[in-house]
């Protein structure tokens, strides 16, 4: 009998914990379409004054006065990442893109990049990662059959990334994507180097702040990275933001901002920058994009939480050898 009782609760919790979790979506994406309006209104405003501007009906303007971090929001993102999205995808002229895109390091899929944009938006899309209790878990969710969403147990490297989405193009009869989303925390610099096959309109990728801001650097390319293997601290992966800057630029791009908390860099293709993104003032001291990184998310070889300042996180790996870029 206490079998059957304990049972019976463990359905009536999980239905109730699904109930729960289905009510706090609806909410999440009814908060992130009405933000997106916001978005649509200013990009209005904004082009309106453009207009204006250019055919002399009124004086000054064209300055460079908004940042992507204002507008910023959060529904499924680690951080602003949904909003600076959003915002981008409708301020350019995509039309040549298919809505799709690829991500990258998605965990569960519970905090993304591109999960707002899959549901809102009803885009398709690719997403990555190297747990594969991580994809069984993206496989059975609802989302998984009622989006066009394929999810694939993988460790990425320079030399699968371009098979790896290949495969994935050509099984959507596909030969681009909008958005490109990169955060695996090591190779990211030469993964996003290694591809050859896409050229997204957007491309968003982890920084490590802790580089600094003047220096081309990475951690060295190893197939089979790992930031806490490399290091205990966690802090140890990714590559500079001036090297990422540097990459962008050799790839055809034009860098665009970073994310509030200094985590995501925003890159946009240079043919769409010039017409759509007049507006944005990106001309920030690069040192400003590394201070702004606040997380004190360090570990001791125990792996327990230190909370090192920026200072002290910077010097928990300041002997560890990086690639000059």
């Amino acid at each position: 009998m206490k079998a059957l009782l304990k049972k019976i609760a463990t359905k009536a919790r999980r239905f109730l914990v699904a109930e729960h979790k289905q009510k706090l979506e609806t909410l999440l994406l009814l908060q992130g379409k009405q933000l997106s309006s916001e978005h649509t209104k200013l990009i209005q405003s904004l082009r309106l004054n453009n207009g204006l501007i250019n055919n002399g009906l009124i004086n000054g303007g064209g300055d460079k006065h908004l940042s992507i971090e204002s507008t910023e929001f959060k529904i499924f993102s680690q951080n602003g990442e949904d909003g600076i999205i959003d915002f981008l995808i409708q301020a350019l002229d995509l039309s040549a893109y298919p809505k799709a895109f690829i991500e990258f390091g998605v965990e569960n899929y519970t905090e993304s990049n591109t999960r707002f944009l899959l549901q809102h938006r009803n885009f398709m899309g690719l997403v990555l990662d190297g747990s594969q209790q991580h994809i069984d878990y993206i496989r059975n969710d609802d989302l998984y059959w009622r989006y066009d969403l394929e999810a694939k147990c993988v460790f990425i490297t320079k030399d699968n990334i371009n098979a790896l989405i290949s495969t994935y193009l050509q099984s959507r009869d596909l030969e681009n994507v909008a958005l490109l989303s990169i955060d695996i925390d090591g190779n990211d610099y030469y993964i996003w180097e290694s591809i050859t096959c896409i050229q997204p309109a957007i491309v968003l990728i982890e920084y490590n702040a802790l580089f600094g801001a003047k220096d081309r650097v990475s951690v060295p390319y190893r197939a089979d990275f790992n930031r806490f293997k490399a290091h205990f601290s966690g802090l140890y992966f990714g590559a500079s933001i001036a090297a990422l800057i540097a990459l962008g630029e050799a790839k055809g791009y034009s860098f665009v901002g970073a994310d509030s908390c200094g985590v995501n860099l925003f890159f946009v293709k240079k043919a769409l920058c010039a017409d759509w993104l007049w507006f944005l003032d990106t001309y920030k001291d690069l040192e400003e994009y590394c201070t702004r990184h606040k997380a004190r998310q360090s570990r001791d070889d125990s792996k327990k939480l230190t909370f090192l300042s920026h200072t002290k996180r910077q010097e928990a790996i300041a002997h560890l050898p990086l690639t000059k870029l």
